[in-house]
């Protein structure tokens, strides 16, 4: 079976990680396959307008293997992200030319901001797609026939994928490797190169605990505090009211109104966080970690991580513990 054809498309300005993170990878794959003598692997080709280097938003120069690429079929063609990908977003001929790519590829994959010229070439219309956290409300903002996700490490619809941020762009590679050849070969390739978990697309992106900025309003900042301080403590409405010296409909009112979220949504964020930094770093079990985090129960947090990270505690503690757990603990 011939090699299967990727064509990476360079702009100035992309993020070299999302280009160079899926070459080593799908290279890999390739060397792994030839040395068993089991498959081609693929071929991936660096293309771009301009016949000169591509410099990446770092300044590193990538320099393409020839033009953008007007006829014949194209396995998967992948977009990067990056600063640059703006700019390429607004650029009418690539934009075209990206269209009839598209038309000629069995597969088509965004990096990170590569989905903005997915979207911007109609690529994305109809269909849920997935950016970095950070630029995601952008997306979905400037183009609302995009269901935009913001989650998932990467997100597959029939034949177009797209994927968080930078390293995600390793996770979805590895993803069309075990599409391609299977698990074992997607795994062995992880394990080549160090990467510490191989993530499932639906798991959240796991961009650490994301911390509200203080409240401006005294008793709404002090409950904050009460919060981060214990989250184990009784945290319900009515207390926190009471300690802070309102009744409960004004308390839950104001604290919305500051937090952008309900008291009892932010609660359990930082529970979910603290037992995150529980099983990530100290050797305890998941119902050790339920209790000392304020969850009730073990089934109570894996709800809230199941509805928070899109994983539940066991494996969420199997991929990223440092410590093996404690079965007294």
């Amino acid at each position: 079976m011939p090699a299967h054809q990727v064509i990476v498309a360079l702009f100035d300005g992309v993020q070299p990680l999302d280009v160079t993170g899926p070459h080593e990878v799908l290279m890999g794959a390739t060397a792994l396959l030839t040395a068993r003598g089991t498959g081609a692997g693929y071929r991936v080709s660096l293309v771009a307008a301009d016949p000169g280097p591509a410099t990446a938003e770092s300044g590193l120069r990538l320099l393409p293997d020839g033009p953008l690429p007007e006829s014949g079929d194209i396995g998967t063609l992948l977009v990067p992200g990056g600063n640059g990908a703006r700019t390429a977003a607004r650029d009418d001929a690539f934009l075209g030319w990206l269209r009839r790519a598209a038309a000629r590829s069995s597969r088509v994959v965004s990096v990170c901001t590569g989905a903005f010229p997915l979207a911007a070439a109609g690529l994305l219309d109809g269909r849920s797609a997935t950016t970095h956290w950070r630029y995601a409300r952008e997306l979905a903002e400037h183009h609302p026939a995009v269901d935009v996700r913001t989650d998932p490490i990467y997100l597959r619809q029939d034949a177009v994928w797209t994927s968080a941020g930078v390293t995600a762009g390793i996770d979805l590679a590895l993803a069309l490797v075990e599409a391609d050849h299977g698990a074992e070969v997607a795994q062995r390739i992880a394990r080549e190169l160090v990467v510490f978990l191989r993530r499932p697309g639906g798991q959240s992106q796991f961009a650490g605990p994301v911390w509200s900025p203080p409240a401006r309003r005294p008793a709404v900042r002090a409950a904050q505090d009460l919060i981060h301080a214990d989250p184990a403590a009784d945290l319900r409405v009515p207390v926190l009211a009471a300690q802070v010296g309102m009744s409960e409909r004004h308390f839950s009112r104001e604290f919305t109104k500051a937090l952008g979220a309900p008291p009892g949504e932010y609660v359990e964020q930082v529970r979910v966080d603290a037992a995150r930094r529980l099983l990530e770093s100290a050797p305890v079990l998941v119902s050790a970690a339920a209790t000392r985090a304020g969850f009730g129960s073990a089934e109570t947090m894996r709800r809230a991580f199941l509805r928070r990270l899109g994983v539940a505690p066991d494996d969420y503690r199997r991929r990223f513990a440092t410590v093996a757990p404690d079965e007294r603990t």
